[in-house]
């Protein structure tokens, strides 16, 4: 009963915020970028906030507990070196563009085929959203006995709402508050597990997992058989290539007050992405020593309710639920606001205003994430498959577009066309075996493709000199 209550008014809290800002939303700008206003705390809480999500907590966690820490190539390892290589080479190029969406820099470095083509991406988001939803609806059946069917529809109508009401502002706002819940929770459940193992100490709790551990399952990069290195290798680049090109990141970046500002909170956001994911990632390595064989899923909620005790069990919960929502609000901002504005609108001539149509455009996206987290596959492949999609894709253009003057828009929808191709016949034909995994022989005949046609066009004119 205390948990049901503290949940609910943990949620009232959030829309206490989203009604907050609800009046700064003036135009696109303010609801895309938050008026490009950000400071870099909430900057970096907004990115921390989108990429910590059930994919590091509860997905990255049943992995860990069934493969060992070699799952932790994609999460936290991967995606963390994502923000870090954003932050290092991405931020400030794109941040002084001053653009609104990702999509506008291939629309505006490359022309509107390349634009639609990138808009195509956002069907990406799909897979990410159904994660968090179920990931989140799995704990709220496992505290609450709340049937899969309830909590997947609530948790989809929770997040829409508040993101409807306050666009970026609002995603930024509540992701400052549920990440610092989310901290102080995922603190408490480490402490409480390991120092139970350890009768009271955390650094015996840590040497008492070590030593029941299977030794394979401490193993982070396997090395021993070729194949497994190269699968290793292929979520690491999924998981810290497949999301630079990504709305949702660079939403984050143009939101930013400067391009200093853009990279500081990237770096700051995927260095600690890195080590905090260190702790869902131990927790998965408790719960193979703590839980019988018979628990595979949600095996953090499983573990919770052994380990902990009531007030922790509540803060627990509630940091489940902000990292759960913290993703869910960010990911269907992005997708819609590069769906309406570089997809839909050039299209549709006479189209509502462009906030309007983005915030339909909400609506559309969480309803067609719903229906996929319906389907039931499991969340970490969910996410797997977003992040492989976006890699063999947009990636490519990206990179070339912004740091190499050579290739036009044959090059760049080329690139896009057999990026996407390339990766969806996996998702056709699952039975292929090719002699790397399909993901990276994408990217690599994107890449050459794009060099190939952009070599075969003339170069750029080089600009005059200014007179004497």
């Amino acid at each position: 009963m205390v948990l049901a209550v503290a949940l609910a008014l943990y949620i009232l809290a959030m829309f206490a915020l989203a009604l907050r800002v609800h009046g700064r939303i003036h135009d696109a700008a303010d609801f895309f970028v938050a008026g490009r206003r950000l400071s870099l705390p909430f900057a970096t809480a907004t990115l921390f906030g989108t990429w910590f999500g059930a994919g590091t907590l509860l997905a990255s966690a049943d992995e860990v507990r069934a493969e060992g820490l070699r799952a932790v190539a994609m999460e936290p390892l991967g995606a963390g070196l994502c923000l870090i290589l954003a932050g290092v080479f991405f931020a400030r190029p794109l941040w002084e563009a001053k653009l609104l969406t990702l999509g506008d820099f291939y629309r505006d470095r490359f022309g509107g085929k390349a634009e639609w083509l990138f808009a195509i991406s956002a069907i990406t988001y799909l897979g990410w959203i159904a994660a968090q939803l179920v990931g989140m609806a799995g704990l709220l059946n496992v505290l609450f006995d709340v049937p899969l069917w309830v909590g997947l529809v609530g948790t989809t109508v929770v997040a829409l709402a508040y993101t409807l009401l306050g666009g970026m502002w609002s995603v930024t706002l509540t992701d400052s508050v549920q990440i610092a819940v989310l901290l102080c929770g995922l603190a408490a459940v480490v402490w409480s597990v390991l120092s139970g193992l350890g009768d009271g100490s955390l650094w015996a709790g840590v040497d008492a997992l070590a030593a029941r551990v299977p030794a394979a399952h401490l193993v982070i990069i396997p090395t021993e058989k070729a194949g497994e290195l190269m699968g290793w290798l292929n979520l690491l680049l999924i998981g810290s290539l497949g999301n630079l090109a990504g709305n949702d990141l660079m939403q984050r970046v143009f939101s930013a007050k400067s391009a200093r500002t853009a990279q500081g909170a990237c770096i700051i956001a995927g260095l600690g992405y890195i080590v905090i994911g260190v702790g869902p990632a131990t927790l998965g390595l408790a719960a193979s020593v703590l839980l019988p064989p018979s628990v595979t899923e949600a095996v953090l909620p499983a573990l919770a309710q052994q380990a902990l005790g009531p007030t922790t069990t509540v803060l627990f919960v509630l940091a489940l639920v902000s990292a759960v929502l913290s993703t869910l609000d960010s990911a269907i901002l992005s997708a819609a606001t590069v769906t309406a504005r570089n997809f839909i609108e050039p299209m549709w001539r006479g189209a509502p205003d462009e906030l309007t149509l983005t915030r339909w455009t909400c609506v559309g996206f969480a309803a067609a994430a719903l229906a996929l987290a319906f389907v039931g596959e499991s969340a970490y492949s969910l996410l797997e498959g977003s992040y492989a999609l976006t890699l063999a894709g947009p990636f490519v253009p990206l990179v070339f577009g912004l740091f190499w003057r050579r290739g036009g828009q044959r090059s760049a929808v080329a690139s896009l066309v057999l990026g996407y191709g390339i990766t969806a016949l996996e998702m056709v034909w699952p039975d292929l075996d090719p002699p790397v995994p399909m993901p990276l022989l994408a990217l690599g005949i994107s890449a050459v493709t794009y060099v190939a046609l952009a070599l075969l066009e003339p170069p750029p004119a080089q600009a005059e000199p200014a007179a004497a």
